[in-house]
């Protein structure tokens, strides 16, 4: 990472730290660091490319809160479950 960019990331950073909003880092990209931050119905992905760029995608709640039988969904969509072309409710009794 170019020394420019480094100093962006860590401003950003210290930002974050001084409003008191939380946040991880991830490597995905070869060419980026990512900052997800999550705050009250919303989640923030920030990535720092290498070349100076700055992405964001910013992903916001409907408000609507499921229960426990929404798994179900998450590991038929996209657990290995999926690969095996399990229907959803044979996924579901494989997430119990």
């Amino acid at each position: 990472m170019k020394p420019a960019v480094f100093d962006k990331v860590m401003r950003f950073l210290d930002q974050l730290e001084q409003d008191g909003i939380s946040y991880t880092l991830a490597h995905y990209r070869e060419e980026a660091l990512l900052v997800n931050v999550a705050v009250p119905g919303e989640r923030w992905e920030i990535e720092f490319l290498t070349d100076g760029r700055v992405e964001i995608e910013r992903f916001v709640s409907r408000g609507e809160i499921a229960d426990e039988t929404g798994l179900a969904d998450l590991f038929a969509r996209y657990g290995e479950a999926e690969q095996l072309e399990l229907t959803p409710q044979e996924a579901a009794l494989i997430a119990k």
